[in-house]
């Protein structure tokens, strides 16, 4: 799907998704995202049908499409599965290569620079390259690609998080003290580093959760 108009109108509206200029349990009109994409309204209708089966929109009868909107309860539940899944996925893990430490090292700095910048967008999408290069070496595909979807669909909640400055420095400092541990193959350090990595988040949001999440605009 990728490279076709269904692919790069799934790829817009998730990027719309992660700089908040769709919120959760916001609706979804066809011909205005159409219009917005400057797209028919086919792509659109396809690339909606694809997000739903990620989970990361859902669709009711003669209602139409909304953003996910997840509860605390569904936000914690979707991170015990992911770190469940990612402990797997890191005990599976062979040393990694120089090569892809430097490569860790790399995505790291940009992160922090676009965490100096304060844009989240991109923080975003370098940090899902990050961890997914790491995920993706462990050879597990099915295991990881279920990661993936469950990264997608609480990928608007991580946004929300980068908006606080000490958790961007967070992030920016757990890579570092990540990679180390896995430069030096200390495999139950990098499970704990990630766990307080990965936690964070829905502890952070949880309250809000509770009583509506409000989005930063």
């Amino acid at each position: 799907m990728a490279g076709t108009s269904v692919g790069r109108a799934v790829e817009q509206i998730r990027q719309m998704m992660r700089s908040q200029e769709l919120l959760p349990g916001q609706p979804l009109r066809q011909e205005a995202l159409a219009e917005r994409l400057g797209v028919s309204r086919v792509p659109v209708r396809e690339a909606l049908k694809a997000l739903e089966a990620e989970g990361v929109v859902r669709h009711q009868p003669n209602v139409g499409y909304t953003v996910t909107r997840l509860s605390s309860e569904e936000l914690r539940q979707a991170y015990l599965m992911r770190g469940a899944l990612e402990a797997v996925v890191l005990r599976e893990l062979p040393r990694l290569s120089a090569a892809q430490i430097v490569e860790l090292g790399e995505l790291n700095d940009q992160i922090a620079q676009a965490a100096d910048e304060v844009d989240v967008l991109r923080m975003t999408e370098l940090n899902h390259d990050f961890h997914f290069v790491i995920f993706r070496a462990s050879g597990l595909r099915l295991v990881v690609d279920e990661i993936e979807r469950i990264w997608k669909m609480t990928e608007a909640y991580r946004s929300v998080y980068l908006y606080d400055e000490a958790a961007r420095r967070r992030i920016v400092r757990e890579h570092r003290q990540l990679i180390n541990a896995l430069r030096r193959g200390h495999t139950e350090k990098a499970i704990a580093i990630m766990d307080s990595h990965r936690d964070a988040t829905p502890a952070q949001l949880a309250p809000t959760l509770g009583s509506g999440l409000q989005l930063p605009g």
